[in-house]
């Protein structure tokens, strides 16, 4: 299986599966010189890690990463400098529970990988998935955690801003929520917690799902980024977006809606 490796100059190849013993991330390509702490790392990745509201997955994953190569400690011991080889980072994986999905390993469940993978490979992982677990996508994180410092001046947020029939009101904009406590779903709005909360709640009761929609905003980037024809700055953000599990249409600046503009 090819495939597994995103970017150009700076390239991230992750590896892993979702019941394996561990996954993680190489990147090549980052500059020498760049300090970062692992502090730095975890801090994004417990942003993401599972367990933390009754409306994610529940599986508890401290993800603690550990930087494996392409650094030299500072004299502090703690910062750690880029020498410009490869950066391995690991994550374990502590809470797998491949006995849950005893079941799923007699038949495929609708919407997932699990047929197209048999069909292709000749084989599956029906342990959550394997590679097409979302799980992978905590070696992601990993990694832009380790861009945002090679590119400091950038500052990439994102928000939830709509789920199923519900939207923010966009005039409660305010990023410092984001992060607290007590909004599990990553909104701008703080009035729209309990919006969300209880619709969500009505839709786990009647045995169902609904999708979102992400907002991401990039302050401070540089004019001339990408290159012409098969190598956009726009055609790499949608693949980026799109090799996600769940992403199913992304938009950029105006989308569709630019259709309808005269």
């Amino acid at each position: 299986m090819s495939h597994n490796t995103f970017g150009h100059l700076f390239r991230v190849t992750t590896w892993g599966e979702s019941h394996g013993p561990s996954l993680g991330c190489v990147v090549d390509g980052c500059p020498p010189g760049i300090r970062f702490t692992r502090a730095d790392i975890q801090a994004e990745l417990d942003k993401r890690r599972p367990g933390q509201s009754r409306f994610v997955t529940q599986r508890r994953e401290p993800d603690e990463v550990k930087v494996l190569s392409g650094f030299i400690f500072d004299e502090d011991g703690e910062t750690m400098i880029t020498t410009g080889t490869p950066v391995s980072m690991l994550i374990e994986n502590v809470d797998q529970r491949s006995k849950d999905y005893g079941e799923i390993a007699r038949q495929y469940r609708p919407g997932h990988a699990d047929y197209t993978y048999e069909v292709k490979y000749g084989v599956r992982d029906y342990r959550g998935g394997g590679r097409s677990s979302a799980r992978e996508t905590a070696a992601r994180v990993a990694a832009g955690a380790l861009a945002r410092k090679v590119v400091p001046g950038v500052v990439v947020r994102g928000a939830l801003v709509s789920m199923g029939e519900k939207s923010i009101d966009r005039a409660n904009w305010n990023w410092n929520f984001i992060g607290d406590a007590e909004n599990p779903f990553f909104t701008p709005d703080p009035a729209s917690v309990p919006v969300f909360t209880q619709y969500l709640d009505g839709i786990r009761k009647a045995g169902s799902s609904v999708g979102a929609v992400i907002e991401i905003v990039a302050d401070g980037v540089p004019p001339g980024l990408g290159a012409p024809i098969y190598a956009k700055l726009d055609q790499d953000i949608a693949s980026g977006l799109m090799s996600i599990n769940a992403v199913k249409g992304v938009e950029i600046g105006n989308g569709f809606e630019a259709a309808r503009i005269t």
